[in-house]
């Protein structure tokens, strides 16, 4: 059973309320009460209705919706959140266990290579150098290139670079696409969405599909741009820019190059 379903019906046990007084003070009907106790239901009840559950229970205000938003947190995160959770419980054990064997050591009855002999130092500095894994070491550092107009198609050089080459890099965390690559935003043919300045990261191993935003080099003269692409047919495709003051451009595939979708997008504050 969920916290959620368990909280609820504890609180209301503890009330000697029943199902049908609960769900009048709600205003539910006593039915879905009952599903929601028993965790019968896909998704969680609305935030209107915890709200006035947590009135009529008299429990902490958002201490219901809280518990809700967790059954609507997707469950690699709740798996990745109780591991650290695990993490830092272990931490705390092993920091007791070392205060512990510490203070023997300064009341004479325990000294650093007992420590060492017992395990708690091997322990500890374990434990702790995986708490402090750097944030970098999450991240894969790919090429920033020379730009991406978000206009019409521009000349394209990479700076004269090869490929996976260039005189900046940025990190993106999570990245499994070796030829991965990023570009500056100049131009504002896709405002609102992107600003002139943004750095785009692109993905050519990711297949693009219909109304998604790429890099477009095209032939024959490898000249770039940043539209979002559909695919009017077999032999046509739409570079639609988001602003509508700019016009669609309609170019036949085999002058295509390549479509790069763009899977990260990095925005400066303003």
């Amino acid at each position: 059973m969920s916290a959620l379903a368990s909280q609820i019906r504890r609180r209301r046990t503890e009330l000697g309320w029943t199902l049908q007084q609960l769900a009048t003070a709600a205003r539910c009907t006593k039915s879905y009460l009952s599903l929601i106790e028993n965790d019968r239901l896909d998704n969680p009840p609305s935030r209107r209705l915890l709200e006035r559950l947590e009135c009529a229970l008299t429990v902490v205000p958002g201490q219901l919706v809280g518990l809700a938003d967790w059954l609507k947190t997707p469950a690699s995160v709740r798996d990745q959140v109780a591991k650290l959770a695990a993490a830092a419980e272990q931490s705390r054990t092993v920091r007791i266990e070392l205060r512990q064997a510490l203070n023997e050591r300064d009341n004479g009855t325990a000294d650093l290579d007992a420590l060492y002999r017992s395990g708690v130092l091997q322990r500890w500095v374990k434990q702790e150098q995986g708490n402090l894994e750097p944030i970098g070491s999450m991240c894969v550092q790919v090429p920033l290139i020379n730009r991406v107009a978000a206009g019409y198609p521009t000349d394209f050089t990479d700076l004269g670079y090869p490929a996976r080459v260039a005189d900046e890099q940025v990190d993106v965390p999570q990245m499994d696409d070796v030829d991965a690559f990023a570009a500056r935003v100049v131009g504002d043919s896709m405002l609102p969405s992107y600003q002139a300045g943004d750095v785009i990261v692109f993905s050519p191993s990711r297949e693009p599909t219909d109304g998604s935003d790429c890099f477009v080099r095209l032939l024959p003269d490898h000249q770039t741009t940043f539209k979002r692409v559909y695919f009017e047919d077999e032999d046509r495709v739409r570079l639609q820019p988001l602003n509508a003051a700019f016009k669609p451009q309609v170019v036949a595939r085999d002058q295509i190059a390549g479509l790069y979708p763009a899977v990260y997008r990095m925005q400066a504050l303003r």
